[in-house]
């Protein structure tokens, strides 16, 4: 670990279930990523990537290993320290896009401050900066329902930025979108990493996607098998 590297993952593994049903995720991973770095990780089904998302995340804990978030070993806070640091300092962004379906676009945005406890008018305030940075601000009173997928994907990123997140965390963020509003998304997820400093890390399948990250860490059988650095 160096002065820069904001997320260490430190000879981690994750086992689920016991005995003869027992299944090894992830076996001794060992990674590093910089504050302000994009980093594709990609596999194949079943090869241990988006379980290396999730531990990094705070999402699951791993078996055996450390996870150290800014210099604090994560593995040793309490559940609801975790709690807190994932909700203050990750923002997520999904393919399934976990939006609540009869809720209001900019409901959808708050949902992070209305777990952390904040006011109202302070959701309200913070969520329509937040989509106004996606051009969606005109959306806020629609239902999330009446979105095009490309408009819910917006503004689930909006969602991932309502807290000011250190780190974005998208696993597979273009899968469910066409080709042009992929893209889209795509841009606007980079921008962020560019323009504001947020470090990304990209769960996909899509070569292309990867290829545009600093660096890209390819899992296999639950270990890392290739690091590779974009050249400059």
């Amino acid at each position: 670990m160096t002065s820069a590297d904001l997320i260490t993952v430190s000879n981690v593994t994750k086992t689920y279930g016991e005995g003869s049903s027992a299944f090894t995720a992830l076996r001794g991973v060992d990674l590093s990523i910089a504050r302000g770095e994009s980093l594709a990780i990609v596999g194949k089904s079943g090869s241990g990537k988006s379980t290396l998302m999730h531990v990094m995340a705070l999402l699951d804990t791993p078996s055996t290993g450390t996870i150290t978030l800014d210099g604090t070993d994560t593995t040793r806070l309490s559940a609801s320290r975790v709690a807190r640091t994932r909700n203050d300092t990750f923002g997520f962004v999904f393919q399934q896009f976990f939006l609540i379906a009869g809720a209001s676009v900019l409901d959808n945005v708050a949902l992070p401050l209305s777990i952390a406890g904040v006011s109202r008018k302070e959701r309200e305030r913070k969520a329509l900066a937040a989509l106004e940075r996606l051009d969606m601000a005109d959306k806020a009173r629609n239902r999330a329902t009446d979105l095009s997928g490309g408009q819910k994907q917006r503004v689930v990123i909006a969602r991932a930025l309502i807290n000011d997140p250190e780190v974005i965390f998208a696993d597979e963020p273009t899968g469910n979108l066409d080709t042009a509003t992929g893209q889209a998304v795509e841009d606007t997820l980079f921008t962020l990493n560019r323009e504001q400093g947020i470090t990304l890390v990209i769960v996909t399948h899509d070569p292309d996607l990867a290829a545009h990250c600093d660096r890209a860490v390819t899992i296999a059988d639950g270990r890392v098998v290739a690091d590779e650095r974009r050249a400059a």
